[in-house]
Order: structure tokens, then C-alpha cells, then sequence
């Protein structure tokens, strides 16, 4: 996502308090609506559901119901959304995954695209490359750049998984700064820093939810963050490309999908409560401590940005021929 497209949607959540009182009368929602999280509670993704889902849900006179429904990458709650009825009662946050689980998967039992009717992205929450603080001679992401160039193939990152954000945040690292560095993926982020923390492995290109108690205690050491603007949360930290990977940005991002054919004015409706909701102090003191960043859009951008997102990480995804099935 470009700086100036993330400061457009972004001043565009200043446009929905108009947006809520033209929403269309209609006889929706009347019972429970089911918001599908397709990963475990606890979180970044988990978070924002259940603090947008709680003010939404205020304003639409009817509870969002969080329905964790992890496993595959995300591809066992997408498919489940993807099949369900499209009346409006069943709904999903969806991330980064949704560009690239097709190519790294091969075959979906659903389309990302055609199966899932867009609603809004709703937050970024940038990664951020981080080292162990005892390591004396890592300070900037020059001293990575060069101490792998130095020794190719010996430095290691870790990640949370094949094929998640923290993994593609440093296939793009080492793509363009044509370096060769271990990835070493685990069963979640926790294990991962665990073994950062414990020196077993060099660097990890971390989500800020997940690092900033460990940046914050001085056990981990912020080198910059992936995405194309400097994050709120880490205001001191340098982006990828302000240290000199020119080109570099991943934003890890967060969207509200329903399934394909749910009729228009309940998009609308949907839309117009979940970006109102974002507008709230509380939910933005929410959002500070996850590290994640407003954004908000309308259905149409949200597809544009899907399609976007799709080709460049097709792209990168056969470059680095990349395959989790």
C-alpha cells in the first residue's frame, strides 16, 4: 500500500458520519450477525474484530457474534464465509492472506476475489525488523545487509509460519537487497521470539503487537519498520526504505469481506457502522496498543487494493517459488 493511497483512505474515514445517517433503511439486521476470524484469539487480527465488532454492533441495534475459526492459513474461515448465505449475517476479517494464499496454495477449495464481496479495510499493522538488543554490532539495517552479504546463507530470520506476512516481509528483504538469509519458520509468532529472545535465531521481520513489549522492556532492538510511512507506534523508527531498501513496502492489512451476492444497501449499512465505529476515542486507544493504524475505505477500493495486492504478490510469491502445498 502506497503513502498516498494510505493517507487517502485513511481522510477518508472523516466522510462517514455522513455516510451512516444515508445509509439505506432496511429491515437488516434483525437477529445476530456471525463475524468469522479465521486465526486464534489473541491476536492483532482477533483484537480489532472485537473492538470494531462491539461499537458496531451498538449501532446496528444487533450483537456481532466473534467466531474464531483458525487452521490452513486462514483458508478453513474463508472458505466457510465463502459458502455461506449472502444475507449479510455472516461476515469475516480477512488479511494480507487473502492476495496471497491462491498462489502459495495453488488450490482453494474458494475464490478470493470472486467468492467475497469487499466492505472495508479497516486497519494497517506494520511489521517491523527486529534483532536481539545484545547483539553490539546490529544497528542499523546497513549492519544486516552487510553482515549477510559477508555470509550467505549463514544469518537466519525467523517468521511465524510459511507463507505469513512476517515470512513475505523478509522474501521482499532479501529480494531486494539481493541477499541470501535462512528463513526458519514456527508454529506462531510467540516460539518464534522465544528463540529470538534466546539468540537461537538473527532477526525476525515481527508485527509490532507482537514485539513491542519486548522493544519496549529492551530485550528486542527495532532496526525499521516494513511499511511505507513511519508507524504512529514506533515513531522514531525508520522505514525499510528510509534505511536504504528503496522500493520497500508490506503493510500488513486488515478487511471486512462478506460473502459474494450479500445485497448492496446491507454492504452499505455494514460499512458505514464499522467505519463510524473506527472514529471513536476509545476504539483508537485500542488500536494504539495493537500498533495498528485506522485506515477505513469504501467496497470499491477495498477490491481495487485486493487486486492490487494480489499481482505483486503473485509476482514475488514465482519469483521466489514459493509452495505450501
Amino acid at each position: 500500500m502506497t503513502l498516498k493511497l494510505w493517507a487517502a483512505l485513511a481522510a477518508g474515514l472523516t466522510l462517514n458520519t455522513a455516510v451512516l445517517a444515508q445509509a439505506p433503511a432496511i429491515d437488516w439486521p434483525a437477529k445476530p450477525i456471525r463475524w468469522v476470524v479465521p486465526f486464534p484469539p489473541g491476536g492483532a487480527m482477533d483484537a480489532i474484530a472485537r473492538t470494531l465488532g462491539e461499537k458496531a454492533g451498538k449501532t446496528l441495534g444487533q450483537p456481532l457474534v466473534i467466531e474464531n475459526k483458525p487452521g490452513a492459513g486462514g483458508n478453513i474461515g474463508a472458505e466457510l464465509v465463502a459458502k455461506a448465505p449472502a444475507d449479510g449475517y455472516t461476515i469475516m476479517i480477512a488479511s494480507i492472506g487473502m492476495a496471497t494464499n491462491k498462489p502459495l496454495y495453488g488450490k482453494l477449495n474458494y475464490d478470493p476475489i470472486k467468492d467475497f464481496a469487499p466492505v472495508s479495510l479497516l486497519a494497517v499493522v506494520p511489521n517491523v525488523l527486529v534483532t536481539n538488543a545484545t547483539q553490539p554490532n546490529v544497528k542499523t539495517v546497513a549492519d544486516v545487509i552487510d553482515a549477510a552479504r559477508k555470509a550467505p546463507g549463514k544469518l537466519t530470520y525467523a517468521s511465524a509460519g510459511n507463507g505469513t506476512s512476517i515470512h513475505l516481509a523478509g522474501e521482499m528483504f532479501t529480494s531486494l537487497t539481493q541477499t541470501d538469509m535462512l528463513h526458519v519458520p514456527y508454529k506462531g509468532s510467540g516460539p518464534a521470539v522465544a528463540d529470538l529472545l534466546g539468540g537461537q535465531v538473527n532477526y525476525m521481520f515481527d508485527s509490532i503487537t507482537s514485539a513491542r513489549p519486548h522493544l519496549q522492556s529492551g530485550k528486542l532492538r527495532a532496526l525499521a519498520v516494513t511499511t511505507a510511512k513511519r508507524s504512529r507506534t514506533l515513531p522514531q523508527v525508520p522505514t525499510l526504505a528510509e534505511a536504504g531498501v528503496a522500493g520497500y513496502d508490506v503493510a500488513p492489512w486488515f478487511a471486512v469481506f462478506s460473502p459474494a451476492g450479500t445485497p448492496k444497501p446491507v454492504i452499505a449499512k455494514l460499512h458505514a457502522a464499522l467505519t463510524e465505529a473506527m472514529k471513536q476515542p476509545d476504539v483508537a486507544a485500542r488500536f494504539e496498543t495493537i500498533g495498528a493504524e485506522p485506515v477505513g475505505s469504501s467496497p470499491d477500493e477495498l477490491a481495487a487494493h485486493l487486486t492490487r495486492e494480489s499481482a505483486r504478490w503473485s509476482k514475488l510469491i514465482a519469483e521466489r517459488g514459493i509452495k505450501l502445498d
